[in-house]
Formats: structure tokens, sequence, C-alpha cells
């Protein structure tokens, strides 16, 4: 896909990695970027950007903007949030909602600018997941979930799209200097870093980009027993544990 005749649309673009990505979009020669977030907010002062009120988790929201932007060929679901929710004690209807956003609002999203993307040719579907999509650690349960879901729903996008001629990008990654991070004190992604890796893998054509060594690892790890994933893991206690995104 060539970035500097395509028309592309990112949720969650206020803040983050979605900012991140308008920016480089811009900086590639993108002729239009629709720059979506719950608030409409301008997050780069550029002719090129077109503000738009979209929130994931709300279906019509998603329908408006798609009646909008009726001229994308590239869609980048990025929006996302972390509740930092126990699986055993957390709240319930706070883990409901970061599925909705994480895992729901993807496909929501992708369902309503489907037929756009095939009208104008197939395009591609971007879904940024998460290292922790592939392996979790205490605290993260629930986040990793939605993530899990997320990867797992790309990948049946990724067959029933084809059909349709539309490619589906998933993009993983660890821990990003975004203030979802806020607190934490460990090494940390540059946002602008996340966003060049996961352009490039849509100029090649790639179905998967890890954008660093934590997401890489996870993924080499998926076929290693329960103990070589979770070496912190004593007799049903955790000891050591690290944080990714």
């Amino acid at each position: 896909m060539e970035l500097t005749t395509a028309t592309v649309l990112v949720t969650g673009s206020n803040r983050g990695i979605g900012r991140s990505l308008v920016r480089a979009l811009l900086d590639v020669g993108a002729p239009r970027v629709y720059a979506t977030s719950r608030s409409g907010e301008v997050p780069i002062d550029d002719d090129r950007v077109v503000p738009l009120v979209l929130d994931v988790t709300d279906p019509a929201s998603v329908e408006a903007a798609a009646s909008v932007a009726d001229d994308v060929d590239i869609v980048v679901n990025n929006a996302g949030v972390t509740s930092g929710q126990s699986l055993l004690t957390g709240d319930l209807d706070v883990m409901r909602r970061e599925m909705d956003t994480n895992h729901w609002g993807p496909l929501i999203v992708t369902r309503a600018f489907a037929p756009t993307l095939a009208r104008r040719g197939g395009g591609v579907v971007v879904t940024l997941t998460s290292a922790l999509a592939l392996a979790t650690y205490p605290g993260a349960g629930s986040y990793s979930a939605s993530k899990a879901a997320a990867w797992s729903t790309a990948d049946g996008l990724r067959i029933e799209l084809a059909t349709q001629g539309t490619r589906v990008l998933t993009a993983f990654l660890g821990a990003t200097d975004t203030d979802m991070m806020a607190g934490y004190d460990i090494p940390m992604n540059d946002p602008a870093d996340v966003a060049t890796a996961v352009l490039r893998a849509i100029e090649a054509g790639d179905d998967e980009v890890f954008a660093d060594d934590t997401s890489v690892t996870a993924k080499a790890l998926l076929s290693a027993s329960v103990s070589e994933r979770y070496p912190f893991l004593v007799r049903g206690t955790e000891q050591g544990a690290t944080s990714t995104r």
C-alpha cells in the first residue's frame, strides 16, 4: 500500500500512539488523515487532518463517522484503554468497558468501514494490540484478555476480508510512553518509533508487526511451556513479574 496516495482513518488519535501515527502519516505524505476521537479534538494543525468524532464503543457514532469518511483506504484501530483490574476481584463493569473498547471497538469499526474499503479496491485494516495479548502479568489479566480477543478477531477478519481484497495487519508492542503507562518506572518505547514500525509494515504488505523486543520475545515464547513463559510462578505465588504494555 502506497501511503502517499492513501486516505487513512486513525481511531484514538488525540494522544499517545494515535497522535504519533497521524504525525507520521503526514510526514510520509498521506494526502488526508481522519483523526478520530470521542472529543473530535484536532491532534495536529495541518490542512490534511480532518477531525472526526468517533466513539468506538458506540455503533451509531461509528456508522456516522463511516458515512462521512467514505473515501478511506486504510483504517487504523488504535483506540484502547486499560483498567488494571484483577480477574478475581476487579470491577466487572470496568472490565466490560475495557473489552468493549479494546475488542468490540475494532470489530465495530472494521464492520462499518469494510464496504468502503471494498469499493475502493480492498485497502488495509490495522489493529494495534499488545505483547500482553501473547502473555500476561499480575494485574493485567483483563487487559490481556481484551487484547488477546482483539488479536484473535483480527485473524478471523483477515480470513473474511480476504474475499474483498482487504489486508489485515496486526501490530504488537510492549510498554510505550503514553498516558496509559503514566506512573510506571520501566523502559518504554517512543510512540514515534511504534508509529514508524506500523507504517513500514503497511507499506511492506506485512500481516503482523512486532514493534519491539518485548513483543518479539512474547511471540517466540508462545510455544514454550507455562513454566518457561511465567518463570516467576512458584506454587501460585507471583514473584519478579515485569510489566509490558
